[in-house]
């Protein structure tokens, strides 16, 4: 397997500042046009609802303090970051990308405002999902891609 060109890097680094910029616009047009914990529906299965989360995925880690949250997200941002850089199969570091990108995105929402802003609620015969954000999808879509490359990656190089 040949190395990543720096082209091929700098290519899909791009899409981390463009998924953190569009998801702290996203909350930022949420705050400003949303009311607290009012739905607004928009499909049969999907609201806008002003919601926010001081801890992690799932509300995990809310009574850690702000502080503890804000230095594990940066320490596994940077090794998702070093990941990044380092990882010569494309798929990979396109997931990777999308990870990073919604890790920062609620990483520079939780900073400068102590929490992160979440308004989308997916729902299914009155079961709700908890709220998230573009970040939360950007991060979940990421995962996504990096499990279908790993098994990809498998199937390519079988384990003897």
């Amino acid at each position: 397997m040949s190395s990543p060109t720096i082209t091929g890097r700098l290519t899909q680094l791009v899409f981390i500042p463009a998924l953190v910029a569009l998801d702290l616009v996203t909350k930022g047009w949420a705050r400003t046009e949303l009311r607290y914990e009012e739905p607004i529906e928009v499909l049969p299965f999907l609201n806008l609802t002003l919601g926010y989360n001081r801890g992690v995925a799932f509300g995990l880690l809310n009574d850690a303090g702000s502080l503890v949250v804000l230095l594990v997200t940066a320490a596994i941002s940077l090794m998702f970051g070093v990941w990044f850089w380092r990882e010569p199969r494309a798929l990979t570091r396109l997931g990777l990308a999308f990870v990073l990108g919604g890790a920062l995105g609620n990483f520079f929402d939780r900073l400068s405002r102590g929490e992160v802003t979440d308004f989308l609620d997916l729902h299914l015969l009155a079961r709700h999902w908890p709220a998230f954000n573009l970040a939360d999808a950007a991060i979940t879509c990421g995962a996504v891609m990096l499990v279908i490359d790993m098994l990809r990656a498998r199937k390519e190089h079988p384990i003897q």
